[in-house]
């Protein structure tokens, strides 16, 4: 089967080690086992004596029973049945994928997004529709373009709620009005909500699979939670076809999830008002200082994001994203996304979830190299 490489991701794999500044990092601020079970309120002697004594056998097929729990906490209508562990949001979005395209189907995604989203569908032969997001819409659906998109072949609708890598959030009405489409054709609609939850306002953030049938949520432990060495993710929802169909090909590539990443989870989400708290915390508060940067440098420009931990920034000089990239990291040891990953020019995409004395840092560097433009 042949598949577009995956740009951000060849990016990330040949570049974030030579990082000096990485602003390119898109989890929030993550942290160790020791600070997880502070954070817990937990005796780390004793929580680690515990974990120990576990034989390391296969976990929980469909996952552990205390972790589902949590995750079901992060939804109002999700019960433990209608939740799957997966390796990451990434083998999340696939098994998803592999689950329900066919190659006569057709397939509406947003752009820009996480480039697994369209590029899996086009390996299986589907048709896909992409609805371009633009700065002048605020990287936000434009209804009417949707509906022209869906059609009675189409058996998904894929959107990113925060979307990566603008930071655009879509309300419960726009929400509703995309079922509205979807409902008419009986389309599912995938929502990769990897970064739900890290609003910059006290603002609802609601999950497809609360609000639609057919809504699919995705989402993982990596970008909200600062866990990714977990490499633990999940599929929520409410429709049963769709999770019975996730379960036959979870048969043919994942088995189990791992025993101590699942128990790690679960403490993470045990507690997962004082993680928030500690991450809401940073995301705003260096947004703050991105804000600030921003308004300052003439040759730079955004859409200030509402949620997530990514924006895109964009310059105005004659430059490809790529050239620009490479000579930051390579030069100057600055790290951002170009944004050709995500099929866009003319911008990068920085990730501001770091820690705020390497975000300033990052920032200070680039208008280093822009005094020079």
């Amino acid at each position: 089967m042949k598949i577009a490489p995956f740009k951000v991701e060849l990016w990330m794999n040949e570049h974030e080690d030579k990082a000096i500044y990485n602003t390119g990092e898109t989890c929030v601020d993550s942290i160790s086992m020791d600070e997880l079970f502070e954070i817990a309120g937990l005796d780390k002697q004793e929580a680690l004596n515990e974990l120990t004594q576990k034989r390391l056998t296969y976990g929980h097929i469909f996952g552990n029973p205390h972790f589902k729990q949590g995750i079901a906490s992060l939804y109002q209508t999700i019960q433990e049945e209608d939740i799957t562990t997966t390796h990451g949001a990434i083998g999340a979005n696939h098994l998803v994928l592999y689950s329900l395209v066919e190659p006569e189907d057709e397939v509406v995604a947003v752009l820009p997004t996480y480039q697994q989203l369209y590029s899996i569908p086009e390996s299986f032969h589907a048709t896909v529709k992409q609805h371009v997001l633009t700065p002048e819409n605020n990287f936000l659906p434009d209804i009417e373009e949707v509906r022209s998109l869906v059609s009675q072949k189409t058996k998904l609708i894929i959107i990113n709620n925060p979307n990566n890598p603008s930071g655009s959030l879509m309300n419960r009405k726009m929400l509703e009005e995309i079922i509205a489409i979807a409902e008419d054709v009986g389309a599912y609609i995938l929502s990769d909500e990897t970064y739900r939850g890290l609003t910059q306002a006290e603002v609802e953030s609601p999950s497809i699979a609360d609000l639609y049938d057919k809504g699919i949520s995705v989402s993982s432990m990596s970008k909200v939670w600062s866990l990714a060495g977990l490499r633990l993710g999940w599929i929520a929802t409410k429709n049963k076809e769709a999770m019975e169909q996730c379960l036959l090909h979870r048969d043919h590539n994942t088995i189990s999830c791992g025993m101590i990443d699942e128990e790690l989870a679960a403490i993470a989400l045990e507690t997962k008002d004082k993680l928030l708290a500690r991450n809401q915390q940073i995301i705003r508060e260096n947004l703050k200082i991105l804000d600030e940067w921003v308004a300052k440098e003439p040759h730079i420009t955004y859409v200030k994001p509402q949620a997530g931990t990514v924006t895109l920034l964009y310059y105005d000089f004659d430059r490809s994203s790529r050239e620009l990239c490479l000579d930051l990291i390579n030069n100057h040891g600055l790290l951002f996304t170009p944004g050709d990953c995500f099929e866009f020019e003319s911008c990068v995409r920085i990730g501001y979830g770091c820690s705020t004395e390497e975000l300033i840092a990052g920032l200070n560097k680039f208008s280093e190299y822009l005094a020079t433009v």
